[in-house]
Parts: structure tokens; C-alpha cells; sequence
């Protein structure tokens, strides 16, 4: 099985490790960061609780970057210390074509609310590929909203089926037209109200909590590892074909162990088209 690097033992960071362990999908798990005892205090903590959980995966800490090398996935989180903690600005994009130097193959994830312009900029500025370098931060978004739709239809979480798309905060984009509730359509379960309220709500969903983010990248992860067919939303660097360049999206993917597989067309209504690609456009 294939070894995570995590770059970050702050929150998220070790909520992900913890995450991926208890998965068992992996062999190893290595927390990177600068307070390398915190770092493995942190791993120390997630491999102790393995035999009450059930999971055998190895977990160590360390301040050295050349643990990308041979990673099958390298994650950027957050860094121990106050906020904000996210590898992100000049730093991250250091930190990224770093890691891109030393590990030219495993996808790499930021699984922060606020790495979009790594993304971006890894992207534009460093020519990593947008199927290798994208972030997992809309799949804790997407969870958020199915949360709150559950909630407002009285239903299951389990039950809920939806995509979201756009640029959070302000362009988040729910095609309620094509979202299920228990296996029927969600305009035929919320009234044309509670979907505007609904709607109303979703910005102030962002950004995701470090256990959400977490979870969300420890998903998306899963998916890429077991080659699962299920489609994931992922902020994707945005093509002079789709839109603006230099800009990034939420959008629909599938997933491989070497990155995204391919983007999935959504389906959406006229109104629904008109604003997603306005919003690629901006």
C-alpha cells in the first residue's frame, strides 16, 4: 500500500492523518512541519488509538520535505501555530514547487478553504498540471449544504444528493434542478421559499471547519486511491477554453491515483448555465 505526506500538523492536518489511518487504505502517513515534535507527538497520538480502532497504518512525524519523495499523495494542510495557518501565499507556492521538484508524480492536494491561489498559481505560474495540482476544500462545502438541506427537508443526510459549483464564497452555484432528496427531485421536495433560503445560507457556509476539511480531503483521497468511480467536487484551475485564466473553480471530477481523471460536464438549467459560466468568466 502507498504512503500520505501531509505538509502541516495543525488541525486539519491532523485531523486528516487521523482520517486516512482509520481507512486502512494506506500503509504509512508522515505529518511534515517545522515543529517536527509536535508533528510527531501528533502521529504518535493517531497510531496509539490503531488497536482500539482496528487500523494498522504506520504514522510518523518530521520537519524534513524530502518525505514527498516516493509519496503516492502529497497534501497541504496547515501548519502548526496560530492563524492563519494555511500553506498558502508566497510560502506555499514556495513549499509546492518544492514538492513538485522532489515528487513529479503523486497528485497533490490543498485541503485548505483558503489555497485557492495555489492552485492557481501552481498552475500558471510553476506548469503543473490542473489534473495533478487542485484542492478538496468544495467537497466540505458540498457536505455543509447537504447538511443544512437535510435539515430543512427533514430528511437524511444520507438521502441527499447535490452538487455545488462556482467560487465560493459569494459565486456558489447549487443546481437545485438536478439535487435528490430520498430519490426524488428536490424542487418537487422544497417549496420555491425553501430553496431561497436555502440559497440564501450557503455563502456563509464558508469556510468549512478544519474536521470538515479534513474529511472532505481524507474522501477525495480514498476515491483516488481505490480508482472509485464516484465524482467529487474539487477546486480545478479554470482554462482560457472554460473561462478566465489564472482563475480557479469548483467543479464535478473523477479521480485516479495519478490526479483527476476528468472534469464531468454538470447538468443545469438555462439560469443555472448563464451563472456558472458567468462566474468562470469573472
Amino acid at each position: 500500500m502507498a504512503t500520505i505526506v501531509i505538509l502541516g500538523a495543525g488541525d486539519t492536518g491532523a485531523a486528516l492523518a487521523r482520517q486516512l489511518a482509520a481507512t486502512d487504505i494506506v500503509s504509512r502517513i508522515v505529518l511534515v512541519d517545522d515543529m517536527a515534535a509536535v508533528a510527531a507527538g501528533k502521529a504518535l497520538d493517531v497510531a496509539q488509538s490503531g488497536p482500539v480502532d482496528g487500523y494498522t497504518t504506520a504514522l510518523s512525524g518530521t520537519s524534513d520535505v524530502a518525505a514527498v519523495v516516493g509519496a503516492a499523495v502529497v497534501v497541504f494542510a496547515d501548519r502548526v501555530g496560530p492563524p492563519p495557518a494555511d500553506w498558502q501565499d508566497e510560502a506555499g507556492l514556495a513549499l509546492v514547487k518544492r514538492v513538485a521538484g522532489l515528487n513529479q508524480v503523486a497528485p497533490l492536494v490543498c485541503a485548505g478553504a483558503s489555497q485557492s491561489s495555489l492552485v492557481e498559481r501552481g498552475v500558471n505560474e510553476l506548469g503543473i498540471s490542473r489534473t495533478r495540482l487542485f484542492g478538496s476544500a468544495p467537497e466540505a462545502l458540498r457536505s455543509a449544504v447537504v447538511t443544512i438541506c437535510a435539515l430543512e427537508a427533514g430528511a437524511a443526510a444520507a438521502d441527499v444528493s447535490l452538487s455545488v459549483l462556482g467560487r465560493p464564497p459569494q459565486h456558489v452555484i447549487v443546481p437545485w434542478d438536478e439535487a435528490a432528496i430520498a430519490g426524488r427531485s428536490a424542487t418537487a421536495v422544497l417549496s420555491a421559499a425553501q430553496l431561497a433560503r436555502l440559497d440564501a445560507r450557503v455563502a456563509r457556509l464558508w469556510p468549512p471547519g478544519p474536521y470538515t476539511l479534513a474529511a472532505a480531503a481524507a474522501r477525495v483521497i480514498r476515491t483516488a486511491i481505490t480508482r472509485s468511480p464516484r465524482v467529487h467536487t474539487v477546486q480545478v484551475a479554470v482554462t482560457r477554453d472554460e473561462g478566465t485564466p489564472g482563475r480557479s473553480a469548483m467543479m464535478p471530477v473523477t479521480l485516479l491515483p495519478s490526479g483527476i481523471e476528468r472534469l464531468v460536464e454538470p447538468v443545469l438549467s438555462a439560469r443555472d448555465r448563464v451563472r456558472y459560466e458567468t462566474t468562470l468568466r469573472q
